[in-house]
């Protein structure tokens, strides 16, 4: 995650940029909030799934909201995390099988478009059945199933306590992320300046709804130029 934020900052630098913002949910959330940790030329960052975790006042006296995000949490451990587990142990031997077979590829992100979007549980109630096909394909003609993968276990052996962003921080929390991550996990992570609650969508925000996206981006931007 360091390396991918020095490269987009690298990059910026080399386009000339001197002032810029910068976006991310999923593990984008990870390198936008590590770019913003960098202090580097950018001037604020906006997530789609932040980085939070339960406080101790909400694992001892939990709002409605919490006992929400705690019990999604819970579920998610016990149920959605197989993959994770894969990736961040033995994404090599996983690789074997996806870069085999299209159909096997197919099924490992389909299954999460499934799970993960705001849907119904049907992934056709957002997405056109090319878009899917899509962004499936793209990681099987590059042949990077396994290289995608091997994010998480290069990743997750090294993550630990980080210092707080204090780079003004917007956040559009969409109702069908799979991680519920209430303001108040936020606030000790990110100075927060922005926060707006989004009517649907799920983990897959700017794919499932780009106009809704766009339009929390641009005022978020608008007040930090």
């Amino acid at each position: 995650v360091e390396r991918i934020a020095r490269a987009w900052e690298t990059l910026m630098g080399r386009l000339g940029y001197q002032r810029y913002g910068a976006q991310g949910g999923d593990w984008g959330a990870a390198v936008t909030t590590q770019i913003g940790r960098n202090r580097g030329h950018c001037a604020a960052i906006h997530l789609n799934m932040p980085i939070g975790r339960p406080t101790p006042g909400a694992l001892k006296n939990p709002t409605e909201e919490e006992q929400r995000a705690l019990a999604a949490l819970a579920e998610h451990r016990r149920w959605g995390t197989g993959y994770s587990k894969q990736q961040s142990t033995r994404p090599q031997t996983l690789g074997y099988g996806l870069a085999d077979s299209p159909v096997g590829q197919l099924a490992w992100i389909v299954e999460k478009f499934w799970a993960w979007m705001d849907c119904d549980g049907n992934p056709e109630n957002v997405l056109s059945r090319d878009e899917l096909l899509d962004n499936v394909t793209v990681y099987w003609v590059t042949g990077t199933a396994t290289s995608s993968a091997r994010l998480y276990w290069e990743s997750f052996r090294v993550w630990g306590e980080l210092d707080r962003v204090e780079l003004p921080t917007g956040v559009a929390a969409f109702p069908g992320e799979l991680l519920k991550t209430p303001r108040s996990w936020c606030e000790p992570v990110y100075n927060i300046t922005h926060w707006t609650a989004m009517p649907r969508g799920g983990h897959f925000a700017a794919f499932e709804q780009p106009e809704l996206f766009v339009e929390d981006l641009r005022a978020f931007f608008a007040t930090v130029r």
